[in-house]
């Protein structure tokens, strides 16, 4: 097994673009088989004959051939004639089946949503193909109707040419939803025609001046129409209005603040056309007029359109009609329709584990959507300040995050919830052979159907480490244990054998995750003041120059955390050291300072920062890790490390190096633990597929 599962994952690593096509296709359809033929070529002429007359298939043939309606090859799109005697039978809207051909493309739909995740795969299989599609045949459907992301363009102001951007670049993977946050304390972004003063730079806080007129809104929601994606635009009330209340001078929870809400939500109405759901938010404030929340429940019910709100919510839900959860405490309520964004809060998320663990978690518990359990959305809350939308998207890492979680929400399955899982990729088995296989498809599109898009993750699936177990130090961050005597008397840590240790996999590990206990990790049941050490070996095939992204305290980009010292990794006292050299933190362009939350964040993270210059010897190299769990003054005090070696610039892992957590002169084997893993000692799951059924709601 062990053999075989290196195989597989050195072949990822040498052939990221030679694979067959077919095995790029993300999310991976539920049925796709290849057929004989040499496939439909990609250029000249072409008949177009579409019953749904879909713009974005027409746009894909006109970027490669010219539309002739006497052309012999065809591409031809036509509603289903698969019947269901039925209605709880009745396909998702996104159903298709497609044929690929010589001389014929062929896509049966149940509605232009479908043609239009169609031509997704199309796109996909026509990357790198040389100008010839393969012959093909596929029928997809998605497992969850909703895989959706969220911006708080409230708190951080993102531009009409990114949100577009998104749109179209994450279609492409079959997301669907964006969950537009439009006002906060820091400002109101959206245009209220005869109340100019909401949307005043005085108003604001942040990015000032900087809102959305409603022509704009109108062209978003049309954009995002063509791709599949639905807008569903937030105003949240009654809380998190600071900026409400320094525009207007009165509380939305006034007679005079519900009668400009409700003209708000008149004109947020017409400004998104499109949009089934008017979110009112509702969440974190004391609400002491108790018909506040039903009054404007049944005000946006008057503009015939559905409300969406968060739970926990500050009001009585009842009468809302889908539910968006967030934190541990948000649970499906009542029956009414839920979008799963509980551990999904991307602003928490470092580059790596968490990526990992958003793509094994199953949905809300569930393997397959239901009336209920509608999907899941990855949310960015910039509670912090950034310098830029760019650092909005690099420091959330928020192509890979928003895709793993849209990937799972398709395909359905995942080896169980998170809280059940945690953050840990496993060491060997299937549950690593499904992530790997993911990764694989992913850092495809990242080079091809993603290259403009900033993706920091880089290859992990061969990352590898042996850990110590932890020792209790005492409150004292420079306490030194057998591992750092080992290691630096020459005998390797763990070459004695005297404590326990345990092999885990990945550039990102959770020794204890941001929300602790709740989600499991390697260490999560063991408290403060102990010391860890981590290590690995790296083989290279030569002499050369390489980049490291390191780090040891992932600064959520919602925190009023304390910058580490100068030269220091953190401010636990973590170190690591490359064949016996130490490497030391960097400068920090504010060292020691505790950062407001309009300071912006900029090199606290590594999303934020060059890689680390390295030196790889041609053969082993060593790395080792010292890893002190002490109190830091950060609330959210992680207990993590990331070290992945990547090319000089960072932007993608160096080929051709081989890790090995065992030293590889050794005969040692690794440890069965006595402190057991939360997560190591988990049996592989059998890889779990959705059933095929066509029981899914509209959501468009």
């Amino acid at each position: 097994m062990k053999r075989y599962l290196f195989a597989f994952i050195l072949l990822a690593c040498v052939f990221d673009g030679a694979l067959a096509r077919v095995a790029h296709l993300l999310p991976v359809p539920k049925v796709v088989r290849t057929l004989d033929g040499s496939g439909f070529r990609l250029r000249g002429a072409v008949a177009v004959d579409d019953d749904f007359g879909c713009a974005v298939l027409r746009g894909w043939v006109s970027e490669w051939g010219h539309v002739r309606t006497d052309a012999k090859r065809r591409v031809v799109v036509k509603p289903s004639l698969i019947s269901f005697s039925k209605e709880k039978e009745r396909p998702s809207d996104e159903w298709y089946r497609l044929r690929v051909e010589k001389d014929s493309i062929v896509i049966e739909a149940v509605s232009a949503v479908g043609v239009i995740r169609a031509v997704a795969s199309l796109r996909q299989l026509a990357m790198d193909c040389g100008g010839r599609l393969e012959s093909v045949e596929m029928m997809d459907y998605p497992s969850f109707a909703v895989r959706g992301w969220m911006h708080d363009v409230g708190r951080s102001f993102v531009s009409m040419e990114e949100l577009k951007r998104e749109i179209r670049l994450l279609s492409q993977f079959k997301v669907n939803l964006l969950h537009l946050h439009l006002t906060e304390n820091q400002a109101w972004r959206f245009e209220v025609k005869g109340y100019p003063q909401l949307t005043d730079a005085s108003s604001m806080s942040r990015d000032k001046g900087k809102y959305y007129t409603q022509e704009e809104c109108l062209e978003l929601s049309a954009y995002a129409r063509k791709y599949g994606v639905t807008i569903m635009p937030e105003i949240d009330m009654p809380g998190h209005s600071d900026a409400f209340r320094r525009a207007l001078g009165f509380d939305m929870q006034t007679e005079a603040g519900k009668s400009v809400l409700k003209e708000a939500l008149n004109q947020l109405a017409g400004a998104f056309p499109y949009s089934p759901y008017l979110h009112i938010g509702a969440d974190e404030v004391q609400i002491h007029d108790k018909t506040f929340i039903s009054e404007m429940i049944h005000h946006v019910h008057q503009l015939n359109r559905k409300v969406a709100l968060w739970i926990p919510a500050g009001g009585n839900p009842e009468g809302a009609d889908l539910t968006t959860l967030w934190s541990t405490a948000g649970r499906v309520t009542g029956g009414i329709p839920a979008i799963d964004s509980r551990y999904n809060y991307i602003n928490h998320f470092d580059v790596f584990a968490d990526v990992v663990g958003i793509y094994r978690s199953n949905v809300y518990y569930r393997s397959q959507g239901d009336s209920v359990v509608l999907g899941s959305m990855a949310a960015v809350w910039n509670d912090h300040a950034l310098e830029s939308e760019k650092d909005i998207v690099r420091q959330n890492n928020l192509y890979a995050s928003v895709i793993a979680s849209a990937c799972r929400a398709w395909t359905g399955g995942g080896d169980g919830y998170i809280e059940e899982l945690g953050t840990q990729l496993p060491y060997e088995g299937e549950g690593l052979e499904e992530f790997v296989e993911w990764e694989n498809r992913f850092l495809y599109h990242k080079q091809w159907s993603l290259r403009e898009a900033d993706i920091p993750y880089v290859r992990q699936g061969n990352v590898c480490w042996m850990v110590s177990q932890p020792f209790p130090n005492g409150g004292s961050k420079d306490s030194a244990f057998a591992p750092e005597d080992d290691e630096f008397k020459g005998m390797g840590a763990g070459s004695d054998m005297g404590y326990e240790t345990y092999r885990v996999r990945g550039a990102g590990i959770y020794l204890r995750h941001t929300w602790g206990k709740i989600v499991p990790t390697l260490f999560g049941h063991v408290g403060i003041n102990h010391t860890a050490y981590a290590w690995t070996n790296v083989y290279s095939p030569k002499e050369q120059d390489a980049g490291a992204l390191i780090e040891f305290q992932n600064y959520s980009r919602s925190e009023n955390d304390i910058v580490p010292e100068a030269g220091c990794w953190d401010r636990k006292g973590s170190r690591i050291w490359l064949n016996g050299k130490e490497l030391k933190g960097p400068d920090w362009n504010r060292a020691g300072e505790r950062l407001a939350r309009e300071t912006p964040l900029t090199d606290e993270n590594l999303t934020g920062r060059t890689p680390v210059r390295i030196h790889l010897r041609k053969g082993w190299n060593r790395v080792f890790l010292k890893l002190p769990y002490v109190d830091s003054g950060i609330r959210l005090n992680k207990w993590m490390f990331t070290f992945v070696i990547t090319d000089t610039t960072g932007r993608d892992a160096l080929p051709g190096i081989e890790y090995h957590a065992e030293a590889p002169s050794s005969n040692l084997k690794p440890q069965t633990s006595n402190l057991k893993s939360q997560i190591s000692n988990l049996k592989p799951q059998t890889k779990k597929t959705a059933a095929i059924k066509y029981n899914f709601l509209r959501f468009q």
